[in-house]
């Protein structure tokens, strides 16, 4: 390994960049040597579920981070979005694949609108983005409930003895029934777990091996050191060499629950819609933008209408990320289904590695994984370690709140420590400056 590998792989160093992360792995890895009751099938099928149904909202982050405007909790505004086209839909009795297309449109539309006007929201609180989502995102729930409780029905007329309307015809009832939109995505098309498994593994070892050897290093591209590769190259061995048995008829994976081609392929569509906007001018105004604001602003790049952009497709991803948690849950919590979404996402992308100033697809999907494992492991281990299992399910909120506090620290810490210059007067001031401060 040379110096430089050296340097940066350096324990001190990983430590400090990945504590965060750290701290989830040693959880994880905790908990299923306390608890016994987790089997590899169960905890496999839960993670699985959960990463189909939160993946394409943490995704939804990374636009923002890149265009400078650090983690956007208002994407809580696009998950609203989603729930007024749901709520709209199932009002008029749609179902069915056509009915979460149609509240897919009607989603996208509201957020393009809303989130419009959440960036220039942005524009106007430079520098105080994050503060300014997190009140948006209450302000935007006051609205919402406001609209749901009070105007359906006492303005907005509706019809009367509608099973979504409350008995005095005024308000939506706390929860709406999905029909059968509920798993319309996810019952399009099911293949077996292992088969995935395999197969994902071994796509994904011929392309960090293509990355490695025999992608060609232009515009920009630096190839990974082969540390990084060899340790990618290990788990995806691992993961194929899992698969193998349970494909050839051992193991458990065989019991894990099927996977839903459609909103994985949405995930993957997601991925590559991601990676390749940051290819594109716009995706480069983003990356100019977050660097730094006046340069950019300099070199003929017109800031604020970037950031708007940035925020509207943050909000119109989430949008869509909120239509396909929701159908995989299956009801609709009129009032409660976005309030955490803002705040989980981004403890997820946290968990991942990103930071305020860096999110990456790799580290939105780890993060999503390694998340959902501390929720599912949570309660697990509130029962083997106390005898109570809502003792975890208080560590699920410390942990959510307790990773966002500790990632913003360390990233303004981070920032101080190397912003921070030590000025001698004596050894920078020359004589005859020193003779005109004296006098």
């Amino acid at each position: 390994m040379s110096k430089a590998d050296a340097k940066k792989f350096s324990i001190g160093k990983f430590l400090t960049d990945n504590i965060v992360t750290v701290i989830f792995v040693a959880f994880v890895i905790v908990g299923f040597i306390l608890t016994q009751n987790v089997s590899i099938d169960f905890f496999l099928t839960e993670l699985s579920n959960r990463f189909y149904r939160n993946a394409f909202l943490v995704m939804a982050l990374i636009i923002p981070v890149i265009a400078g405007l650090g983690m956007n909790f208002g994407i809580t505004v696009g998950a609203i979005s989603g729930q007024l086209a749901i709520v709209l839909v199932r009002y008029h009795a749609l179902e069915g694949l056509g009915g979460m297309g149609l509240a897919a449109i009607i989603a996208m539309v509201f957020a393009s609108f809303f989130g419009w006007l959440v960036g220039m929201l942005y524009n106007h609180t430079k520098g105080q983005e994050m503060i300014a989502s997190l009140i948006v995102g209450y302000f935007a729930n006051g609205v919402y409930q406001f609209i749901l409780l009070y105007l359906v029905g006492g303005v907005i007329p509706v019809s009367e003895n509608h099973p979504m309307i409350m008995t005095n015809n005024i308000g939506v009832r706390m929860t709406v029934d999905l029909g059968t939109m509920k798993d319309s995505l996810d019952n399009i098309l099911q293949v077996p777990f292992n088969w995935t498994l395999l197969v994902g593994g071994i796509l994904v070892l011929l392309w960090i091996a293509y990355r490695q050897f025999m992608k060609p290093e232009k515009n920009g591209y630096v190839r990974p050191t082969m540390v990084k590769f060899a340790l990618s190259a290990v788990g995806c061995l691992v993961i194929v060499g899992l698969a193998i048995p349970s494909v050839l008829g051992y193991g458990k994976l065989g019991d894990v629950r099927d996977v839903p081609v459609a909103v994985m392929i949405l995930i993957a569509l997601m991925v590559i819609f991601t990676k390749w906007i940051m290819t594109t001018k716009m995706g480069q105004n983003f990356r100019a933008c977050g660097q730094d604001q006046y340069i950019a602003e300099s070199n003929g790049i017109n800031v604020n209408k970037v950031r708007i952009i940035a925020t509207m497709f943050s909000t119109v991803l989430a949008s869509l990320g909120q239509l396909i948690y929701i159908q995989n849950i299956g009801t609709l919590n009129v009032y409660g289904a976005h309030n955490q979404i803002g705040f989980f996402s981004v403890a997820a992308i946290l968990v991942g590695g990103a930071s305020v100033s860096k999110a990456t697809v790799g580290q939105a999907l780890f993060g999503t994984l390694l998340f959902n494992a501390m929720f599912i492991m949570s309660p697990e281990l509130g029962q083997a370690l106390f005898g109570q299992a809502i003792l975890g399910e208080y560590f699920r909120t410390f942990m959510v709140y307790g990773v966002i506090g500790l990632a913003l620290g360390l990233y303004v810490w981070k920032n101080n420590k190397a912003a921070r210059i030590t000025i001698e007067p004596d050894e920078v001031l020359d004589m005859p400056v020193k003779e005109a401060l004296k006098k």
